[in-house]
């Protein structure tokens, strides 16, 4: 903090002056003791100089509302909102979110150093504390083909910008039990900085768990289960509790979450749509999720702040307190959580569901970063599969919500020895094609349980390489939408009898949108409608399911450009 900024806080609590503006009579909450107190908010120079009686030069009637800190998104990727960070900020700050602390991994494996410099770039102004955690795998691993390779010497400069807290997710696990030079640099790098490490232990035994506690990683967001959880917290660990549109783990991890141990647990998005993120909100959503499966609202709270403040080092961040940030929120009740009020440093920035003052405003995009999806032509018999004399394939079977996949061996249709995909068993053919460097990899396979009767879709938001990936149940429909989808520089597409019948474009890096948030999520709505013209039964995002069958670190069988990927025994297999 400033002299003089303190010199004036401190005169503010003393009384000597008035502060700058007041909140009367507001229920304040307070996430240190879980109490609701009515009391006075004084502020000044955008921080919280005292709580009890003050007066302002403008003050604001609270008329029995609670006060509440900011939310803090413990772990997002704003790649996956497809819309850049500017844009995510007129989104999300109107739900309660005022700080987010982002991994940029998934434009990093597109474009490297050059992609996380532009996140920074546009996430400078505008109403979002935005945090930056350097991406530690890029590549995830080495049996598949990004478009970028960030060693530990290309990471350390980051660290001199003052909105880079520390290394991302970690989930090379091999390379940590191999002590690899690269990670060993990575991790002892971010520990010289007194940064945070973030881990991604999905499907860690308690063994696994020790490892990375030994390395100094401190938060995991990948446990699934109650028992996972607390393993982890008994460690030392905090859990990140993750609920996006791909992995909803909310639901069966609070029964781990205790009055003795709440203050180890924080909420998380990771990787939600934009329309969820309109539709359902973000931590605002997890905090009424939470309270409506039992959880006490003030815990909720804590949760989705002070927990989050305090396991990413953001001293001033978190908590309705003198010395704190000035980044409030006002809502009427605490469980149904409408925030109709949004204010960031003292300055309201959003209100009843809208941000004030006009769309952030948008950095310029570099035009390198508008053109990455280089392919190769397709052939009629691009994705045929020869089926080698026999009539059963091998097969990644989908888990409904969950970016975990089982092993599956499938019966399928064989014509002219080659396999064929069966809306009958609601298996569909599955391709990978890398898009940075015109390999010309093709990696194929099957998937099972997606829910479609016909058609095909691509898209290039695969994680983590975002290569391009497709399914569908004709070859020809499979390659009409990944050539529209290189038409497009990136994006997604749905094909119907040789027919697209619904696309968004998503030119900025094939990750996101380079226009309003509005027109691309009228655009995704078209797409999702279109889902029902394939014939599409499930309960889950077909979109996001899609894009996590290409990331082989999590179990236990993804496809990659090289073909598929099995994570128990660590190596490539065939259909």
């Amino acid at each position: 903090m400033e002299k003089d900024i303190m010199k004036r806080l401190i005169k503010t609590a003393d009384k000597k002056e008035k502060a700058e503006f007041v909140f009367k009579n507001a229920k304040v909450v307070n996430v240190f003791t879980k109490e609701v107190e009515t009391l006075d908010v004084g502020i000044t120079a955008g921080k919280i100089a005292g709580l009890g009686s003050y007066e302002g030069k403008e003050e604001v009637e609270m008329e029995g509302r609670y006060l509440l800190p900011g939310f803090i998104d413990g772990h997002v990727h704003i790649e996956s909102s497809m819309v850049s960070p500017s844009r995510f900020a007129d989104v999300v700050v109107p739900k309660g979110v005022t700080t987010i602390v982002t991994d940029p991994h998934e434009i990093a494996n597109v474009k490297g150093s050059e992609g996380i410099q532009y996140m920074l770039d546009d996430s400078e102004e505008g109403p979002l504390n935005a945090y930056f955690m350097l991406p530690s795998c890029v590549p995830a691993t080495p049996f598949e083909n990004a478009g970028a390779v960030l060693t530990a010497e290309d990471l350390r400069p980051f660290y001199q910008h003052p909105r880079v807290i520390g290394l991302a997710e970690v989930m090379d696990y091999p390379s940590v039990a191999g002590t690899s030079p690269d990670m060993m640099q990575k991790l002892t790098d971010a520990q010289r900085q007194l940064a945070n490490i973030d881990g991604h232990g999905a499907g860690f035994d308690k063994h696994q768990v020790n490892l990375y506690r030994a390395a100094g990683i401190t938060t995991d967001h990948e446990c699934t289960t109650a028992e996972e959880a607390q393993d982890r917290v008994r460690r030392g660990m905090y859990v990140i509790i993750r609920e996006g549109s791909a992995a909803k783990d909310l639901e069966a991890l609070l029964p781990a979450v205790t009055e003795a141990n709440s203050r180890r647990f924080l909420f998380c998005t990771d990787d939600k749509h934009l329309d969820a993120l309109m539709e359902e909100g973000s931590i605002d959503a997890s905090v009424r999720m939470a309270v409506k499966q039992g959880m006490d609202p003030l815990t909720a709270v804590q949760l989705a702040t002070i927990n989050a403040a305090e396991c990413f080092g953001l001293t001033e961040k978190g908590a309705v307190a003198p010395g704190y940030d000035a980044d409030l929120l006002i809502v009427d009740n605490l469980e149904k959580l409408t925030v109709e009020e949004v204010y960031q440093q003292g300055k309201i920035v959003a209100q009843h569901g809208n941000i004030l003052g006009g769309e952030t405003l948008q950095a310029p995009v570099p035009e390198s970063l508008t053109h990455t999806v280089v392919i190769p032509e397709l052939k009629d018999n691009t994705f045929e599969i020869n089926a080698n004399g026999k009539d059963t394939a091998l097969c990644i079977d989908y888990i409904p919500n969950s970016i975990v996949t089982k092993k599956a061996e499938v019966k399928l249709p064989v014509k002219d020895c080659r396999f064929e995909a069966s809306a009958e068993k609601d298996t569909m053919k599955l391709a990978v094609i890398e898009r940075h460097k015109n390999t010309g990899n093709i990696g194929l396979g099957f998937i099972r349980g997606l829910a479609f009767k016909e058609g095909a879709f691509a898209l290039t938001v695969a994680h983590d390489s975002h290569n391009i990936v497709t399914a569908g149940y004709r070859d020809e429909d499979m390659k009409i939408a990944v050539e529209k989808v290189h038409e497009m520089q990136g994006g997604l597409v749905l094909v119907k009898e040789g027919s697209v019948i619904a696309s968004l474009s998503l030119s900025l890096a094939g990750l996101m949108s380079t226009g309003p948030a509005a027109e691309a999520v009228e655009d995704l709505i078209t797409v999702e409608k279109g889902f029902a013209e394939l014939g599409f039964t499930g309960s889950f995002n077909p979109l996001s399911a899609l894009s996590f069958m290409c990331l082989p670190v999590i179990p236990s069988l993804k496809l990659t450009d090289l073909g598929y990927f099995d994570s128990e025994i660590e190596k490539h297999t065939s259909v």
